[in-house]
Formats: structure tokens, sequence, C-alpha cells
């Protein structure tokens, strides 16, 4: 696997296509069901949180669940957390005992994920948490010359293993380089570099303190328009699983992220929070089949070489764009029951349109810088999310036009 790593562009290449990923959250904070962040914010000390390890009980291969969920719902790749900022590791690690191998279930779930994850054909991403709150030099690293160097090889062991015992790895997905140590205190360009030379194809995130291949916008879908990115975002506000979390995202919405990272060349990083024996809350399964079911019919208008629609297309009061070259696709969110669309501003000829969930021919004219298009059934056909796109082949690249200024049409065909 060792080798000269890819350049920027070529392992780029996958990640810029794929649109959709898993984000998977569990550790012993699960089993408290308080948020990931429980031993922190109630200061819970350390002996008391261990106990935790030996409770911790995953069924049987919950990460073949997962991953055919995740293939079902139309998702490329699956990031998985295999340590959280409580510092329990989820592989079978030589740099403490404090892991699902030594302790609890006695497995290493990051061999059963990346093996879940091969099967289904998903891409493989490993997320890292910097910062430890067991580690005893996690926090006096900061102040503490010889903890720093002990912090920091225990740091390069860690990544080390996950880099070095699993085969191909996808994505390395940092967080929370905290605390910020001065200088190159964490010796990121190093760090990252031995990952690089185990790993070649690695895509590395912006979290160790560099840029690196692509930033990870949290919590907000926000396109970047100087390089790659991902939004990674819950279903329910929180990363880890907390059963009284009642704010749960439609399919609808999950849609309307996924629109946004398209329109703005992205990835929506889509988390889910197991429960205590790693399976997926009923609510997640729920909505992701039926994200699923939406994508095996319209993914066309979000997979490949999708490009930021930026200030070609606007925002219309019946719904939103995403663009392929010369095809733009009209994710209709506000379905009009008089048969037609109209929209305004649009400066290009149109070849061709059709309704994407099922191929139906409709008919576009063009009256001045007005498109109607005609065909459409009075009731919204998209029956899973209420979102059908529509697909319009022009002459050239799809231009609209709506400034603040309001222009008579009729005045526009004199």
């Amino acid at each position: 696997m060792a080798g000269k790593p890819l350049d920027p562009v070529r392992r780029l290449r996958w990640f810029k296509e794929a649109r959709f990923g898993m984000f998977v959250h569990w550790g012993l904070y699960t089993q408290l069901g308080r948020w990931e962040w429980t031993m922190h914010n109630e200061r819970i000390p350390r002996r008391e949180y261990e106990k935790l390890a030996e409770t911790c009980r995953p069924k049987p291969r919950p990460m073949r669940e997962w991953a055919r969920l995740a293939r079902k719902a139309g998702m490329k790749y699956i990031v998985m957390g295999t340590k959280h900022h409580e510092g329990f590791c989820l592989w079978d690690t030589a740099q403490t005992d404090y892991s699902t191998a030594a302790r609890g279930p006695h497995r290493d779930l990051v061999r059963e994920f990346v093996d879940a994850c091969r099967e289904f054909d998903l891409k493989v991403g490993l997320y890292y948490s910097l910062m430890d709150w067991h580690h005893p030099d996690g926090h006096a690293c900061a102040t503490d010359e010889a903890a720093r160097k002990r912090f920091i090889d225990f740091t390069f062991g860690c990544v080390r293993e996950l880099c070095s015992n699993y085969g191909r790895i996808d994505v390395l997905w940092y967080d929370n380089a905290w605390p910020a140590l001065p200088g190159d205190g964490w010796r990121a360009a190093e760090l990252n570099a031995m990952a690089r030379s185990l790993q070649p194809h690695i895509l590395i995130n912006n979290r160790s303190g560099l840029p690196e291949d692509f930033g990870t916008p949290e919590g907000h879908v926000t396109p970047d328009p100087d390089r790659a990115w991902e939004a990674c975002m819950t279903m329910n506000g929180t990363w880890g699983y907390v059963p009284s979390a009642p704010d749960w995202c439609s399919a609808r919405q999950i849609i309307e992220m996924l629109r946004t990272a398209a329109a703005g060349a992205g990835n929506l990083l889509l988390n889910v929070g197991p429960m205590v024996d790693c399976s997926f809350p009923p609510e997640a399964i729920e909505r992701l089949e039926q994200v699923g079911k939406w994508v095996a019919k319209n993914g066309e208008a979000m997979y490949g070489k999708v490009e930021p629609v930026g200030g070609s297309l606007s925002l219309m009061n019946t719904g939103n764009w995403t663009l392929k070259g010369n095809t733009a696709y009209f994710w209709a969110s506000r379905w009009p029951d008089t048969g037609q669309i109209v929209l305004g501003g649009w400066q290009t000829n149109v070849r061709k349109a059709t309704m994407l969930l099922n191929g139906k021919p409709l008919i576009a004219e063009r009256l001045g810088s007005r498109l109607f298009i005609k065909g459409i059934p009075r009731a919204c056909p998209d029956k899973i999310a209420g979102t059908p796109v529509i697909k319009l082949e022009c002459t050239s690249k799809p231009l609209q036009v709506l400034d603040w200024s309001y222009v008579d049409p009729e005045s526009e065909l004199e």
C-alpha cells in the first residue's frame, strides 16, 4: 500500500463526484444518551467514566447494516469515528488498553467497519479526534514539554495503526486539534506526510491545523468556491445517540441539503448516531430509506461532474437548481397546480425537457425571457419528498437573469 502520494487532483477525483456520505458517531457516550460531550460537560471523573468501557456491547456485525443502508440511501462513502474526544479507541491498538479490543466487547470494531464498507463497495473514512480527555497528557501537553512529546508520540502511533492495519483507507478525518499547541506543536505536516506514505490515495480534511484536501463546514451547508468541501450535518441536532432528540429532519429537508451541496459542487456528510447496541435508530432508517428511493430516481441531478451554479441560475419561488454543462436541473420544491412552471429571466434555448423521475417528455416554450414548462401533472408527481426534478437540456450554457429591476415582459416582444 505504501508508495508515493498521489497528486491532489487524482486523489480528489472520486470525492468531487461522490456527493453523499454517511458520518457515524458511536462510543462510550452512547450509553449515557446525553450527547457525545457528556464527559466534559458534566465533568465526569476519568475513573468513573472508564467503567463504561466494560459495559459496551455492540451486537454482532452491526456495520453490515450501516453499510447496506448507506448503499441503499445512495451514499458513496462512510466516515466512522475511531476515537472521539473521550479517548476510547474502537480498534485493536498497542497504544493503550482503553479500547474495544481490550475492554468490553473484545472486538476490533474498525476492522468490522472496514470489512463492511468493502463488502458494499463504499469508500472507507476514519474519523480521529486529536483532542483526548482520557489520556493523562491530553491536557498537560499544552504547558509541559515532556507531556507534549508523549502525547504526540501516542497520536502518531494511533494514526500509524489506522493507516497500516486495514488495507486501503480513503479518508482520514481529523477533529479538534485542542489544545492549540504553539508553533508546529502537533507536528501536523509530519503526521499527514506519514499517513500519505502509508496510504498514497488518502484524503485528509482541514482539522489538523493545515488546509489539506478539503474543507468541513459543520452544521451548515455552505459552498466553498475555492476548494473541495464537505458539509457535515446531523439529522436531529446531535452527533451521538440521544433517545429524547425530537427534531429529526424530514427526507425532504435532507434532499434540500443534498441539492445545496451539489449546487456548490460539494458533498453532504450526513450523521447517524447508532444506539447502544450499534443498531441505527428507526427514525434514521426510515429517512435514509426514503432518501434512497428519491435518489434512485433523481440522482443524475446531483452525482458526477456537477458544477457550481453560482449566479448563472436564480432561486425561484417554486424551486432551485443544479447544473451540469449545458443541462440544468430544476428541483421543484413547490409544485404548482396549474399544469405549468414559469421561469422568468430565461436567456437560453431549451432543446429538450423531461421529468427526471420517469423520463416523461415535457414542453418547453420560450417567450422573450420567460420559459414555460408545460405538460406537467397538476398533482406533484414525487410522492417521496415532494421535490420532482425537471431536466432542461439547453443549446448552450443555461443562463437566467433575475436582477432587482423589473421589465414588463410585453416590452421585450415589441
